[in-house]
C-alpha cells in the first residue's frame, strides 16, 4: 500500500478548521506559560474566541459545499463530516463558558485543563473526518488522550481519582478491541477505508472484526453493555468534564457508525439491524429504569444519557437515509437540552457544592430561572412537545416506522413514559418542595449565556425545525442510495415549522 503525502494549496485548505484549531491550543498553551498570573478567565475567552474563528470557517466551507478527500482516502471533507465539527465546535465553546467558575476549584493547572479540552476537541474534529479504520483508531485515541487526564483532574477528591482510573483502564480495554477488531477486517479483506470495504465478501472473520469494532465505538457512546463506566466517571468527574464526555465524544463516534453501518456494511442490512435493535431496546430500557432511584443528578443524567443513546440507535437501525437524517437532528436537540441541563447542574454545584436531587428542594424560590431553564431542559430530554426532543424523537420514530421496527417503537414509546416520571420528580423537587435553605443563587454571565444559548437551541428547535431539517438532510447526501430518501419529514412531522 503506498500513500500520498504531498500537500496541494488546495489539500491544505480541506485541513484549515484543524490546522487553525492546532495554532490556537498552542497559542493557549503559550500564553499560559509566559504569563502565569493571567487571570484564567482571560485563557477562557481566548479559547471561545479561537473556536468561534473555527466555527466561522466551518461554516463558511458548509455554505460554500467545500468537499474533497486527503491522504488516499484516510481523511474525508463532506457535508456529513463539517455537521459534525460544527457540532463538536459548539459543544466544546458552551462547554469552556460552563467551565470558567468551576476551574477554580483545580488547585494546579489550571490553565492546562483549556488546553486539554482543545486538544479532545481536536481529536474529535479528526473523527469526524476518519474515513477508514487506520484513521478511526489514531484519532479516537487522540481525542481521548485529554479525557483521560480531564476526568481525573481533581486530583485530592477520590471519587475524581477513581473515575479517572475506570475510564482509563476501560479506554485502554475498549482500545485492544478496536486494535483487534481491526486487524481482522483488514486480514480478511486487504482494505481499510470504508467505501473500499464494502466490496468484500461476508466471511465469519470479517463479522467478527466489525463486531469488535462495534464493541469499541459502543464503549464511546455508552450504550449497553458497553456502559459500565459511565456512572460512575460522570459522578466523579468534573462537572464541567463530565457535560463535555456527555454529548461530544458521542457525536464524534456516531459520525464513524454512519460511515461504518451506511457505507462499509450496507450489503449486510439484514445481518446487523438485530444486533442494533438489541442494542438499541437495553439501553433505553435499563438506562430509564436504574435512573429512576438515583439520589445524585449527575448519576441520573448520566443513566438519562444512556437512554437518550438507544434512542438515537433506532435511526442507525432503520438502516436509511431518514435514519441518518434523524440521527443528526436529534443529536443537535440533545446538544442543547443536555449540555443546558448540566449547566443548571454546575451552577447549582457552584453555590451549594453538592449534586444531590434533595438539594434541588425549592429551586423555583431561591433562583426561578434556573428552575425554569431546568424544567424546559428536562421536558425536552422526556420529549414533551413543542420542544426539541419532541420532534427528535419524532423524526426517530417515523424513520423506524418506516422500516416496520414495530417493537422497536413501542419499546421506545414505553420508555418515553418511563424517562418522564424521574424527569418530573426533580420537577416537583424544584417547584413543589419546600428549599432546605431559602438563600437566592447567583449565576455568572458565561453560565447565563450558556444557559440562554440551551434555551434558544431547545425552543427554536422544537418550534420552528424546517430549516435545521433541511441542513442534515443535505449533510446526509452521501447516503442517498440508500432506501427512505426523502428529502424532508411528511408535513404531519412539522406541526409547529411549516
Amino acid at each position: 500500500m503506498t500513500f500520498n503525502l504531498t500537500l496541494t494549496g488546495a489539500d491544505l485548505l480541506l485541513l484549515l478548521p484543524e490546522s487553525l484549531l492546532t495554532f490556537w491550543l498552542c497559542v493557549v498553551l503559550t500564553v499560559d506559560f509566559v504569563w502565569p498570573r493571567m487571570p484564567k478567565e482571560q485563557l477562557a475567552y481566548l479559547s471561545v474566541g479561537g473556536l468561534a474563528a473555527v466555527l466561522g470557517t466551518l461554516i463558511w466551507f458548509d455554505q460554500g459545499g467545500l468537499s474533497g478527500t486527503l491522504f488516499n482516502n484516510m481523511f474525508v471533507l463532506d457535508r456529513m463530516a463539517l455537521f459534525f465539527k460544527i457540532f463538536i465546535v459548539l459543544s466544546t465553546m458552551l462547554v469552556i463558558l460552563a467551565s470558567m467558575d468551576y476551574v477554580h476549584r483545580f488547585r494546579f493547572f489550571q490553565g492546562e485543563y483549556y488546553f486539554l479540552v482543545l486538544m479532545s476537541a481536536l481529536g474529535m474534529m479528526f473523527m469526524a473526518s476518519a474515513n477508514d479504520l487506520l484513521s478511526v483508531f489514531v484519532t479516537l485515541e487522540f481525542s481521548t488522550f485529554g479525557f483521560y487526564v480531564l476526568v481525573a483532574y481533581l486530583r485530592e477528591d477520590m471519587a475524581s481519582n477513581e473515575a479517572g482510573l475506570k475510564f482509563f483502564i476501560l479506554g485502554v480495554f475498549a482500545a485492544g478491541l478496536l486494535a483487534y477488531g481491526i486487524s481482522l477486517v483488514y486480514g480478511e479483506s486487504g482494505k481499510l477505508v470504508f467505501s473500499d470495504i464494502a466490496s468484500t465478501p461476508g466471511s465469519p472473520g470479517l463479522a467478527i472484526g466489525f463486531l469488535l469494532i462495534f464493541a469499541a465505538l459502543g464503549f464511546k457512546i455508552g450504550a449497553v453493555p458497553f456502559h459500565s463506566w459511565i456512572p460512575d466517571t460522570y459522578h466523579g468527574a468534573p462537572t464541567p468534564v463530565t457535560a463535555f464526555l456527555s454529548i461530544a465524544p458521542k457525536g464524534a463516534a456516531f459520525a464513524i457508525l454512519l460511515r461504518m453501518f451506511f457505507v462499509s456494511l450496507a450489503a449486510f442490512k439484514p445481518a446487523w439491524v438485530l444486533l442494533l435493535v438489541a442494542t438499541s431496546i437495553l439501553s433505553m430500557t435499563y438506562g430509564n429504569i436504574v435512573a429512576i432511584a438515583q439520589k445524585n443528578i449527575k448519576r441520573l443524567l448520566a443513566y438519562s444519557g444512556i437512554a437518550q443513546i438507544g434512542n438515537v440507535l433506532i435511526g442507525l437501525a432503520a438502516g436509511t437515509k431518514d435514519g441518518g437524517n434523524a440521527i443528526l437532528f436529534y443529536l443537535l436537540t440533545y446538544l442543547f437540552a443536555n449540555l443546558g441541563a448540566f449547566a443548571i447542574v454546575i451552577a447549582v454545584g457552584n453555590s451549594i457544592n453538592s449534586d444531590e436531587i434533595e438539594d434541588y428542594n425549592g429551586l423555583n424560590r431561591r433562583s426561578p430561572f434556573l428552575a425554569f431553564a431546568m424544567l424546559v431542559f428536562l421536558l425536552s430530554l422526556a420529549g414533551v412537545p413543542p420542544l426539541a426532543g419532541f420532534i427528535g424523537k419524532l423524526y426517530i420514530f417515523v424513520a423506524a416506522i418506516k422500516e416496520e421496527l414495530y417493537t422497536l417503537i413501542v419499546v421506545g414509546l414505553l420508555n418515553v413514559v418511563i424517562s418522564m416520571y424521574y424527569y418530573l420528580v426533580v420537577v416537583k423537587k424544584m417547584y413543589i418542595n419546600e428549599p432546605t435553605d431559602p438563600t437566592p443563587l447567583t449565576i455568572s454571565g458565561p453560565m447565563k449565556a450558556v444557559v440562554y444559548v440551551g434555551l434558544a437551541g431547545t425552543l427554536v428547535l422544537g418550534i420552528y425545525p424546517k430549516p435545521f431539517i433541511e441542513w442534515v438532510v443535505a449533510a446526509t447526501l452521501m447516503f442517498s442510495n440508500l432506501a427512505g430518501t426523502s428529502a424532508a419529514l411528511p408535513p404531519t412531522v412539522l406541526p409547529f415549522g411549516g
